[in-house]
C-alpha cells in the first residue's frame, strides 16, 4: 500500500501563514521595510523562504497583507454624513500631535519613497479611505473630486508632523479643520 503525504493539514497551513505574518509585522515595524529580507522572516517564522513564497508572493505581498491587518479609519465613514468632516478633523487634530500608535504604519510613513511600498501604500489608500470616503459621499459627478480633496487634507496633516514635529491642537484647530472637511465634501 502507497501512502500519500499531500502536505500539511489546513490548521498547520494557517498557523505556518500565522507565524509567517507575525514575524513579518515585528521585523517590519522594529526594522523597516528596507532592512528586513524575505530569508529573516523566515527564520524568525521557523518557516523557509518558499512558504513565503508560497502564501504571500513577495516581500511586497507579505507587507501587503500585514498591512491589511493594521487599524484603518474605517470607523469615520460610519455615522451620519452631515457628522462626517467633524470626525475627520477630530482625528486629523490627532494625528498632530501624535504619531501613528502601529509601527508597521510608522515603517509605511518611513519607507513611502520606496517603489514596492510606493504602490502597496497607494492601493491601501484608495481601498481604505478613498473608496470609503466616496461611498459616504453617495452619487455626484464630482464626488471622486471631493473625496481627494479630503484625502490630501488629511495626508497633508501627516506630513506637517513628520516635517516639523507634532504640535497639540486647540479646540479651535478641530473647528478649523472642520471647516476646511466640510468645504471639501460640500456637494
Amino acid at each position: 500500500m502507497t501512502v500519500q503525504v499531500t502536505g500539511a493539514k489546513p490548521r498547520d497551513r494557517e498557523a505556518t501563514r500565522e507565524r509567517i505574518l507575525q514575524a513579518a509585522r515585528s521585523l517590519f515595524g522594529e526594522q523597516g521595510y528596507e532592512r528586513v529580507t524575505v530569508r529573516m522572516i523566515a527564520a524568525a517564522a521557523d518557516s523557509n523562504i518558499a512558504l513565503v513564497g508560497r502564501y504571500f508572493g513577495s516581500k511586497a505581498g507579505l507587507f501587503g497583507a500585514v498591512l491589511e491587518g493594521e487599524p484603518t479609519i474605517a470607523a469615520l465613514f460610519e455615522g451620519d454624513r452631515a457628522g462626517l468632516a467633524r470626525r475627520l478633523a477630530e482625528y486629523a487634530a490627532e494625528r498632530m500631535q501624535h504619531p501613528p500608535e502601529s509601527p508597521i504604519l510608522r515603517t509605511l510613513e518611513r519607507s513611502a519613497a520606496d517603489p514596492e511600498v510606493a504602490e502597496i501604500a497607494r492601493e491601501r489608500l484608495l481601498t481604505a479611505v478613498l473608496q470609503p470616503l466616496e461611498a459616504q459621499l453617495g452619487a455626484g459627478a464630482d464626488v471622486h473630486a471631493r473625496a481627494r480633496m479630503a484625502t490630501a487634507v488629511f495626508l497633508g496633516v501627516g506630513a506637517m508632523r513628520r516635517r516639523l514635529g507634532p504640535e497639540s491642537p486647540t479646540p479651535a484647530d478641530v473647528d478649523r479643520l472642520t471647516k476646511v472637511f466640510e468645504a471639501c465634501l460640500a456637494g
